[in-house]
């Protein structure tokens, strides 16, 4: 397992598309912050100039690219040829991601910062309070966290689809839909309005978790969840999504 995590390591780091990613991101917080200077500069600050949609972006293509160019490209027999068990080829893939999530949510935190005291110089108080009655750094926070979540959620959603469909751009297509889309999808799901109280359990509904915590006034007639249920929602289907992608990573033919 250590081998496979190291493997996936290596190959993430020498891949272009990690290193200019983060770049792209900085200069899209950058155009969002110019675009949303009339806006909440609290609500900016703590959205992180709105990075949580971008990190999801470049998720989608490094995750489908990870999984599907491999399968196109027949490497991955490679992988499980010097691999003593399927799983560990799986998780590791998984492990790595999430570990360059974690990066790019470090880093969009990091580009808040520079960005508040440089281009807009943004006067506001870092322990004002603001939502939840907490405090403008606590409320950054909270909400890089909650988005580890979220964009966990759609790795795993993107795993399911690139093990189901070999062509990356098909995965990417679909998980990009997921992610936008993931709303509309679920208002459309629940306009009947008798089974809202099911329906507003989909796993589409569960893509709205950040958005909620920034905006939950708005988001939660929605949604028709609270926070913390979304986050338990998010957190099962995150667990579902692993496992069902794996056994049919488990039982797919190379």
């Amino acid at each position: 397992m250590i081998y496979s995590i190291k493997q996936e390591l290596y190959k993430l780091v020498h891949r272009k598309i990690t290193w200019i990613a983060a770049i792209i991101l900085f200069f899209l917080m950058l155009i969002t912050g110019f675009a949303l200077a009339d806006e909440s500069k609290k609500l900016i600050l703590t959205l992180t100039f709105d990075s949580s949609d971008f990190i999801m972006f470049i998720l989608v293509i490094v995750g489908a690219t990870c999984f599907s160019m491999e399968f196109q490209n027949n490497t991955i027999l490679t992988l499980l040829y010097k691999s003593s068990n399927k799983i560990y080829v799986y998780l590791s893939k998984y492990i790595v991601l999430f570990l360059y999530n974690v990066f790019l949510h470090l880093l969009a935190l990091f580009y808040t910062i520079c960005l508040r005291y440089t281009i807009f110089n943004y006067q506001v108080n870092w322990s004002a309070s603001y939502l939840y009655h907490q405090p403008v750094w606590l409320n950054m926070i909270t909400a890089s966290l909650i988005d580890l979540v979220t964009t966990m959620l759609i790795i795993a959603i993107v795993f399911l689809l690139s093990c189901l469909i070999n062509s990356s751009a098909i995965v990417i297509t679909a998980s990009l839909l997921v992610t936008f889309m993931g709303q509309s999808i679920s208002s459309d799901l629940m306009n009947g309005g008798k089974l809202v109280n099911i329906m507003k359990w989909n796993p589409f509904n569960m893509v709205d978790l950040t958005r909620q915590y920034g905006n939950y006034g708005m988001y939660v007639l929605t949604t028709h969840l609270n926070n913390q249920e979304l986050l338990v929602g998010s957190l099962i289907y995150i667990f579902i999504f692993i496992i069902a992608g794996y056994f049919i990573f488990r039982r797919k033919r190379f």
